[in-house]
């Protein structure tokens, strides 16, 4: 049994920040939270997080994870992640050929028996999309649901699992066969009118990912994927709040129109996070870095070079959503949505809860990380 007292000066449970408070971590989980601080092991004198869950991570450190998906690519993305905060992802891989989605499956199961650090699951963006709104996605591989792709959906060792599909390509009854599959399926990359998002809903769907990118816009005769989004309550949207993929007064009005936890922030990161490329290939073509903001040489965005700490600092400082709230967007509410009717276990730092956080400056930077009791970055 390994066991250690950590002190922190200023704590933010996922709920309250409280003063002078030490969380005893034994074998990774937080055992009991208490305010001697006369017996401490580790002192941190930042203010101590839950730490950030991000639900759409297509690459970093260099690495994008549809290029030979591997363990070893996997650790690198999580490195790159873990210096902004995260401490667990779901590597994400868009629409490529069903051998590469087989791949990445095999290296989720490794993965995820042994134990990688931060690594809870895996997100497939497509390859059930709409060619109309598919974004920087290959149409090449863009293609109807087959017997492959359900061997791949049903497999019990990859972690969590989450899908992205557009509804107009993949009937209510496959959503919901899904759904019974433990899997999150969230609309997107879709041009379907809102009869068909509410149908996929009604199926099943609980999600919405990059809300507003590459999706039929609200508009007054025709609700479409995003009014379907924002009507439905029992529904939570992914939002990359980076000022290049949605305008911020957007963004303000999602918070505004779904109930409290309905927006939780994702990156959409690519290779570039955690590093200083300036370009990089992408199926046939190149991505090119200028601003923080990624195009690809046909025109499109193609994801971002977005990390959580600068989402969490966006969304406080641009949104001028309170602290506690741009916190819950990064931690609790992403948690809630992965695991909607079960026991959470992690978003919050509270007793029975792995001991997942970090340690930020007053700029909101990250000094320390912290994953299952290990620390896994300090700031140099």
């Amino acid at each position: 049994m390994t066991q250690f007292r950590f002190h922190a000066k200023r704590l933010f449970d996922g709920q309250n920040f409280i003063d002078d408070q030490v969380i005893t971590i034994t074998n990774g989980v937080i055992s009991a939270i208490d305010q001697n601080i006369n017996d401490v092991d580790v002192k941190a004198t930042g203010l101590v997080v839950p730490g950030y869950i991000d639900l759409q991570v297509n690459g970093g450190g260099g690495v994008l994870f549809n290029d030979s998906p591997s363990v070893d690519k996997l650790k690198t993305i999580m490195t790159a992640h873990a210096q902004f905060g995260t401490t667990a992802m779901m590597p994400t891989l868009i629409t490529d050929k069903i051998e590469v989605m087989a791949q990445a499956a095999d290296a989720m199961s490794e993965a995820i028996t042994d134990k990688t650090p931060g690594i809870i699951g895996i997100h497939f963006e497509g390859p059930h999309l709409s060619v109309a709104k598919k974004g920087t996605h290959s149409a090449e591989y863009i293609r109807p649901i087959s017997d492959d792709e359900w061997k791949i959906l049903s497999r019990k060792d990859i972690g969590r699992v989450m899908v992205t599909l557009a509804p107009e390509t993949v009937i209510p009854e496959d959503i919901t066969r899904m759904v019974e599959l433990g899997i999150k399926v969230c609309l997107g990359h879709t041009n379907a009118d809102f009869s068909t998002a509410q149908a996929a809903v009604d199926a099943g769907a609980t999600g919405f990912t990059h809300l507003f990118n590459a999706m039929s816009p609200l508009q007054g005769r025709e609700p479409g994927v995003v009014g379907c989004a924002l009507l439905n309550d029992n529904t939570q949207c992914g939002l990359i709040v980076d000022g290049h993929h949605v305008d911020y007064a957007s963004c303000q009005l999602a918070i505004k129109t779904k109930p409290v936890g309905g927006v939780f922030l994702v990156t959409d990161a690519m290779p570039p996070v955690g590093t200083n490329q300036t370009e990089f290939p992408l199926y046939d073509r190149t991505v090119y870095v200028e601003n923080g903001k990624l195009t690809s040489s046909t025109g499109e965005l193609a994801g971002s070079s977005l990390d959580m700490a600068t989402a969490v600092k966006n969304t406080h400082m641009k949104l001028k959503i309170s602290l506690d709230e741009s916190l819950r967007m990064a931690s609790l509410y992403p948690a809630k949505y992965l695991y909607r009717n079960q026991r959470l276990e992690r978003g919050e730092l509270k007793v029975a809860m792995q001991a997942d956080m970090i340690v930020l400056n007053d700029d909101l930077s990250v000094f320390e990380t912290w994953i299952g009791g290990e620390r896994v970055y300090i700031a140099r």
